[in-house]
């Protein structure tokens, strides 16, 4: 026992070594009252104070054991375990910190002979803090101890299994064909979850269940037979910067993952454990879903990024290389072709391309979900290769460094359905050359349905669309899913009695009954001499691409006021202002105010992962904060008040959405609607201010708003609220 606690404080003060933050004068106070409310018997005070000092910068080794001793006298461990949690992340706290509790509280459910909620604690630590080794070595070493016997362990152990079932399932595996983990799951209503993480804490690997929207790794199979595969029970599921992924059902099988190195000619592989009749649907999955073409075209040989050498190269030796690697080099063709398709399967919505003197590497990035993630860094030497290979692709002159270049790419390659890229080099300070590619995935119309539009928005959306003429505008930044919304809107009004004339750069989304034209400036085709051009091709809609300047603005209220109903989009803040910008500009107050039907202003939040989220129970202070951001008199009409029951919701990390919490993007709106009001504001030129004030009185909520409802619903979470939002 002496021992164990020994442990404890010289493991923690190892984890919180580097922690700089300095203490709270107070919290030793406050220690000793928790001690002496402990030891008079007063144990719900003193537990009050041990929540207390969770707030302070007193270390979790002298807070958590009196904690648990306090709490052991009246419930179980993993009661107290789910207490201190609520507790935790009810508190603002650092991912350190949180980190430090967890691994305390694991420290402290093992001297107690607790293991099992010690190794949940020290993986709830390892997600707060994944760079910690400390973690990493406590958690191995408690998984050897508990589940080092047999792949059912984790099932006995938790008596969710008796050995008796096991040698029956066992009998009726030998009789069936089928595997024992199935059967556990079909016969004896075991959760397919608990079953694959008694697997996975055997082999030490991820557990994989079938999912019938996983992309076909057609650069994979494609020299492997199906009959093989089922028969050997694994299956390639995809590649990435850190090698090949296998799902196999035993890992341990030295025959099987011997024959896998050579077959996958890559020295990275990582696998992964699932159930024979899991593996089974994939095969059928991926070999009844891919080309009949051979992807052997593609990659000849599967030549991943991390085998790629990364050691410095000397000054001497670099001019030589980057004469090897050049634009025709079979590493940089593969190269370049790797990070596209990743990219492109990842739904990354931009490459960003950027060699680095200063580190001697080229990074490599994805935006994904709106924010730019690391996706790989190569040697120096092969950027002016791969920069000549994306130029050569898009067709402009890979001899100009100097000056900004900008072309597209058409991407067709066996395996993956064609899309094109948008290519932008700029010249950067030592003679070098960043590479941006937006990814134009085409796709079709977003139902209006799924715009996650509030009550509000989606009756006034569907009253303004109803009207046979007048102007919709939808505002906000470049990437804010402007274009997105305008096809959504023209997908609920395109029918065959109508004619839709779209004028777009690039066109991005394609419907079927809407005749699209793409804007070409460099020959003189932009949106004002298409949109002449539209007037006299007999248009019901006319969907415009940008109101960049005066002309576009004036030919399209003309058209609105002509009987058609027009469409488009302004780089603006907020709907109000989207008004004043446009008077600014010179147009007619009279003719735009008769013209307008609404502005819809829109921006693009993450969305929380829905595996991996953590609900919690907010301070007061956090919710008058909220409330202060809301604005205290509007937000009575939300109906949210302040509640022990009352939740929000923080991002986490899980496999799903890649360790970074959020999984996809859902927009806020602000839909100003032109009333008869709205439009007397307009004729007199009046400012946003006093539009927006006569607007919210008509029920309008500003993008904060609508962004903190959301949060409330638990689809976000504030911090990614006041990210996209201003004040």
């Amino acid at each position: 026992m002496i021992k164990m606690m020994v442990n404890l404080k010289t493991a923690t003060a190892e984890l919180t070594a580097g922690n700089n933050t300095p203490a709270h004068n107070g919290f030793e106070e406050i220690l000793q009252r928790a001690l002496s409310l402990k030891e008079l018997g007063l144990l719900d005070k003193a537990v009050a104070e041990y929540e207390n000092l969770l707030k302070t910068d007193c270390p979790p080794s002298k807070i958590i054991p009196g904690m648990m001793d306090c709490l052991l006298k009246t419930q179980s461990p993993s009661k107290i375990i789910r207490k201190i949690d609520k507790v935790v992340h009810g508190l603002r706290l650092s991912a350190l910190r949180i980190a430090q509790i967890h691994f305390v509280l694991g420290l402290e459910n093992e001297r107690r002979g607790h293991e099992d909620l010690a190794l949940d604690m020290y993986r709830a630590a390892s997600e707060a803090d994944p760079k910690n080794k400390k973690i990493k070595e406590k958690i191995i070493r408690i998984v050897s101890k508990l589940y080092s016997g047999s792949r059912y362990d984790y099932l006995l152990r938790k008596k969710m299994v008796t050995p008796d079932q096991l040698r029956t399932a066992l009998s009726l595996s030998k009789k069936t064909k089928q595997s024992v983990e199935y059967l556990l799951i079909e016969q004896f209503n075991i959760p397919k979850i608990e079953v694959g993480e008694s697997l996975s804490l055997y082999y030490k690997c991820p557990f994989r269940s079938f999912d019938p929207k996983t992309a076909v790794p057609v650069e994979l199979i494609g020299n492997l037979k199906k009959s093989f595969l089922l028969h050997d029970s694994w299956v390639p599921m995809s590649w990435g910067k850190n090698g090949v992924e296998i799902l196999i059902d035993d890992p341990g099988d030295l025959r099987k993952t011997g024959q896998i190195r050579g077959l996958t000619k890559t020295t990275r592989i990582i696998f992964s454990v699932g159930i024979r009749e899991d593996i089974e649907k994939y095969v059928f999955h991926f070999f009844d879903g891919k080309t009949e073409s051979s992807a052997k075209d593609m990659i000849t040989e599967l030549d991943m990024i991390p085998d790629i050498d990364f050691e410095e190269e000397d000054d001497d030796l670099l001019e030589a290389e980057e004469d090897l690697l050049n634009e025709e080099s079979s590493q940089v063709v593969r190269l370049v072709d790797q990070v596209i398709i990743n990219a492109y399967r990842k739904n990354a919505s931009d490459i960003h391309i950027e060699p680095s003197p200063e580190t001697r590497k080229t990074g490599i990035r994805f935006r994904l979900d709106g924010v730019c993630q690391e996706y790989a860094q190569v040697p120096e030497h092969m950027a002016r290769g791969i920069l000549s290979r994306l130029k050569i692709m898009a067709g402009i002159d890979i001899a100009e460094r100097r000056l900004p270049q900008d072309g597209k790419i058409k991407f067709r390659r066996k395996g993956v359905k064609p899309f094109e890229l948008r290519l932008a080099t700029i010249p950067t300070a030592g003679g070098r050359e960043d590479a941006v590619l937006r990814v134009l995935a085409s796709a079709g119309a977003m139902a209006f349905s799924d715009m996650g539009l509030n009550e509000r928005n989606m009756k006034v959306m569907e009253r303004i669309l109803d009207q046979p003429y007048g102007m919709i505008l939808v505002v906000g930044p470049t990437g804010s899913g402007k274009t997105t919304t305008l096809h959504s809107a023209l997908g609920r009004i395109n029918n065959p009695g109508i004619k839709i004339w779209t004028a777009e750069d690039p066109v991005e989304i394609t419907q079927i009954g809407l005749r699209q034209v793409e804007a070409k400036p460099k020959i003189g085709l932009d949106f004002a001499r298409i949109m002449r051009s539209f007037l006299r091709a007999d248009p019901d809609v006319i969907m415009i691409g940008e109101m960049r300047d005066f002309e576009t603005a004036s030919i399209g209220i003309e058209a609105s006021l002509t009987g058609h109903l027009v469409f488009s989009t302004l780089h603006t803040n907020s709907a109000p202002e989207t008004v004043t910008r446009l008077l600014d500009m010179g147009l007619n107050p009279l003719n735009f105010s008769d013209s307008l039907l609404g502005v819809l202003a829109q921006r693009l939040l993450r969305r929380l992962c829905p595996k991996c989220k953590k609900k919690y129970h907010p301070s007061r202070e956090e919710f008058d904060e909220i409330i202060s951001e809301y604005g205290r008199e509007a937000f009575k009409i939300t109906q949210i008040e302040y509640t022990p029951d009352l939740t929000l919701y923080r991002p986490w990390k899980c496999d799903a959405c890649s360790g970074t919490g959020y999984k996809g993007r859902m927009g806020i709106h602000e839909l100003l609607e032109g009333t008869p009001e709205i439009k007397a504001l307009i004729k007199k030129k009046s400012t946003s201010e006093q539009i927006l004030k006569i607007s919210a009185g008509q029920g309008m909520a500003t993008l904060k708003q609508d962004g903190i409802v959301k949060a409330f619903l638990g689809l976000t979470d504030m911090d990614e609220v006041r990210r996209v939002c201003i004040n």
